[in-house]
């Protein structure tokens, strides 16, 4: 893939800008706006660079004085070589709700493919979440995706990489944004997770290439991830969980909130639960989703009864553990402590052959943490 292809030049002045100091997102976005385009803005003088909101008569000479292009023409040649696209805010597949908000990058490098006609979601959480946790968050993105619904997170451990496979597991496509550049993956346990999204969605980030993962950057991160969505779902968070900032964020510019609610005992259910009482709506499944933020996509008759449409039809070959399982589940619905003491398997072990058994269609989960055999 050809870095930016027509548009290059806007790509080469945008990273140009970007590289200057004290030129930052707002800057950078006035600049365009007064100007038309990145290339304009090199061929502005300074008294019209200075007139510009917030620049100064400092920055305005940086930019009049600026050389660095070897810089710039490197990044470029590196996104040639990596197959990595560098759209700007002027490019139509550059998300329309990122658009929106006040402090949006003018750049972005993308490894995979963006649409303008996507709807984005997005899906936050914990790093430490419990295995229930990461079990819930992979089925509602699963059913999501089966909706057309673009999943959207940070690829961070846990409650992230839970959203990005249960898109994955759906057929459908997820969007990881980095806190690093987009040739450092992070963590590095990843790194098969990272290539999977980039084949069937897109890694991105607003930061150079070679950027390592560093704390100031995951809070500029999370405004990517609420900004380009419709809304965040936050599934599991303790009271200083990072993603309590992308929900704050979500806030501050005008998206919805949902929080997925958890056990009173367990200290991931206390960020969720905080959430709920300063007035996010309560998500027990994606009709909750779906009937708030969108009415435009077709909803299926079984999500409108709160419950999606399946991946899989009953059928699909079964592993010996997976049979043995669904020999216990029968048309009286068994909780999970219950099938955990009936098989003795490890709860993690469990909900995974549970999760299993559900994409292939032969059982169905009820709320309560209850499953029944499907007919």
């Amino acid at each position: 893939m050809k870095a930016l292809c027509m548009k290059e030049d806007d790509a080469r002045y945008c990273l140009a800008l970007k590289f200057i100091p004290d030129v930052g997102n707002v800057a950078c976005k006035n600049l365009i706006d007064a100007f038309g385009s990145p290339v304009n803005v090199f061929r502005a003088s300074h008294a019209e660079l200075s007139r510009v909101y917030p620049i100064t008569e400092r920055t305005a000479r940086r930019i009049r004085e600026f050389s660095d292009w070897s810089r710039v023409d490197r990044e470029l040649s590196l996104a040639d070589r990596q197959g990595v696209a560098i759209i700007t805010a002027q490019d139509n597949v550059y998300p329309k709700n990122l658009r929106t908000i006040y402090d949006y990058p003018p750049l972005l490098y993308v490894r995979g493919s963006l649409s303008p006609d996507e709807i984005f979601l997005a899906v936050v959480g914990s790093r430490l979440a419990s295995t229930y946790g990461k079990f819930i968050t992979e089925r509602l993105c699963r059913e999501l995706a089966l909706q057309g619904i673009t999943i959207v997170s940070g690829m961070a451990r846990g409650i992230d990489s839970a959203a990005h496979r249960g898109a994955l597991a759906g057929k459908g496509r997820t969007i990881a944004v980095l806190g690093s550049g987009i040739d450092v993956i992070y963590p590095p346990e990843n790194r098969k997770l990272y290539e999977r999204i980039a084949a069937q969605g897109a890694v991105i980030t607003e930061l150079p290439f070679a950027t390592e993962p560093a704390g100031p950057h995951f809070p500029a991160r999370n405004r990517i991830i609420s900004g380009m969505s419709l809304g965040v779902v936050v599934a599991e968070a303790t009271e200083r969980s990072g993603s309590l900032i992308t929900a704050r964020c979500a806030l501050d510019q005008g998206r919805e909130v949902f929080a997925i609610p958890g056990s009173i005992d367990s200290p991931g259910s206390r960020g969720t639960h905080a959430l709920i009482r300063e007035g996010a709506k309560l998500c027990e499944d994606i009709s909750d989703i779906v009937e708030e933020i969108l009415p435009q996509i077709d909803v299926a008759p079984s999500m409108k009864e709160g419950r999606a449409s399946e991946a899989g039809t009953a059928g699909d070959p079964l592993t010996a553990p997976e049979t043995t399982l669904l020999d216990k589940i029968g048309s009286t619905p068994l909780h999970v402590d219950t099938l955990i003491a009936m098989t003795g398997l490890k709860t993690g072990d469990l909900l995974n052959i549970l999760l299993t058994l559900e994409l292939k269609g032969y059982i169905e989960q009820l709320p309560g943490k209850l499953f029944i055999r499907k007919e």
